[in-house]
């Protein structure tokens, strides 16, 4: 999957600090090999180099709706 600058996205990486953690895509790179990593920001931090296949996209709209009702 791809995403964009200012994507809501969880971070699926056991070896970070923001693991599971949700935060917002700041920037796009493209690798030599072709290949899309990302730069996201959390409230304690960032994390840069992040492959696409330790990203999912957030569900903040279904959150926002259930703190709501």
């Amino acid at each position: 999957m791809s995403f964009e600058k200012g994507d809501a996205v969880v971070l699926n990486d056991k070896h970070s600090d923001y693991d599971g953690e949700v935060g917002e895509v700041t920037q796009v790179s493209e690798t030599m090999f072709g290949d899309e990593t990302y730069s996201v920001s959390f409230e304690e931090g960032k994390e840069h180099g992040v492959p696409a296949d330790s990203l999912e996209a957030a569900e903040e709209e279904a959150d926002e709706e259930t703190d709501e009702e």
